[in-house]
């Protein structure tokens, strides 16, 4: 008994990272293996920084997280104030509805609202016939963006996020594409909404639309992004926060206690990253060809969101040309700082010119050349 309670304290003074390597998780996937989600991941929004992840590269049915990009493929197309007559066989579809008729009169605006807060299915469709003429052929273009976005482990087969054979993502993917809508104003300012009265139909009458993310109630900072079920996929959640400049995004699929784990995975999250203040200070000069003289550069002041390991391995690289030809004008962008985590590069850093330097003179014909072509050196 003695021996077998000295084994007991024993197991219990082994740090939490030799069970991770135990069960073949590493840190940031053991950090969360307590999650309900069969698939689940936490990142920081600008970086992508992975905080932690479960299963992240399983690709599941993704039910109305499907609409995240419906939505910014809509918002990219333009014209969201004019209105139009809806497709009647488009919003013959089943499941969440916007409560759209035969006839109604919308506009793109009005469907993003029906899309992203009462998850419409017929506010899906509509918005895809109205941007691309036809589903087969917005579902293109849904695919085409996703291979654009490099998100390699996605298919789209539908609008809405109905299930259908092939249509399936990852949590790495999904948090991926909420992380590139959440930089658009226009989604960020829709996700963010609890409800939304707006005017459609025919004639038009006002009505209120409301959103299904509770997040956005039950969590100090929520700002959005997406709920989604369906019998395939279950319940899917992206949520993102926003706290002291930091912005995190979590993505949960199949988890049937999806609100409790992602207010963990946020927690988890603020208590790991902290807005950090970059070195943006930069003395390098380059010269301006034909004054005789070297201009120097500035950077504005920027912060970046880390956990500290990264903050170490942070690194940082002057991006500044030789010379530059045809004189310079105080604030003219002449390169830029890169700073870099792991051979990435997360965020950039304008470097403007201090002062004006006028080139007194004709350019030679190879100076003109170059400065055509903007090529410095």
């Amino acid at each position: 008994m003695r021996k077998f309670t000295a084994l007991l304290l024993a197991l219990a003074t082994v740090p939490a990272m030799f069970f991770g390597s135990l069960c073949g998780l590493s840190v940031k996937v053991f950090a969360q293996s307590a999650s309900s989600a069969v698939s689940a991941i936490l990142i920081e929004a600008e970086t992508g920084a992975v905080i932690s992840e479960k299963n992240a590269d399983e690709k599941r049915a993704m039910a109305s997280t499907t609409k995240i990009m419906t939505a910014i493929l809509t918002i990219e197309a333009g014209d969201l104030d004019k209105e139009f007559t809806v497709d009647s066989f488009a919003i013959m579809v089943e499941g969440t509805s916007m409560g759209l008729l035969k006839g109604d009169r919308v506009s793109r605006r009005d469907l993003l609202y029906g899309i992203l807060l009462p998850s419409g299915n017929d506010a899906a469709n509509a918005a895809a016939v109205s941007v691309a003429g036809s589903i087969s052929s917005f579902v293109k273009m849904m695919n085409e963006k996703a291979e654009k976005l490099g998100l390699k482990d996605t298919h789209f087969v539908t609008p809405s996020g109905l299930d259908a054979e092939g249509h399936y993502t990852t949590a790495r993917d999904l948090a991926a594409l909420a992380a590139y809508a959440m930089k658009n104003e226009t989604f960020r300012e829709i996700v963010c909404c609890k409800s939304k009265t707006i005017e459609f139909g025919n004639p038009p009458y006002s009505r209120t639309l409301y959103n299904s993310n509770k997040m956005l109630s039950k969590y100090e900072g929520a700002i959005g992004v997406k709920t989604g079920f369906t019998d395939a996929a279950r319940r899917c959640l992206v949520s993102a926060a926003e706290r002291d400049g930091v912005m995190l995004i979590a993505v949960t699929l199949s988890d049937a206690d999806d609100w409790n784990d992602h207010i963990k995975m946020l927690d988890h999250g603020f208590s790991r990253v902290k807005s950090y203040t970059l070195e943006t200070g930069c003395t390098a000069q380059t010269a301006v060809v034909g004054s005789g003289r070297s201009v120097g550069v500035y950077a504005e002041s920027a912060k970046l969101a880390l956990t500290p390991e990264d903050r170490q391995k942070l690194e940082r690289r002057v991006v500044l040309p030789r010379m530059v030809y045809g004189g310079v004008e105080q604030g003219q962008r002449l390169g830029e700082l890169q700073f870099v985590l792991n051979g990435k590069i997360v965020k950039t850093v304008p470097l403007m010119a201090g002062e004006t330097i006028e080139v007194n003179g004709e350019l030679n014909l190879w100076q003109k050349i170059l400065s055509v072509f903007g090529i410095y050196a």
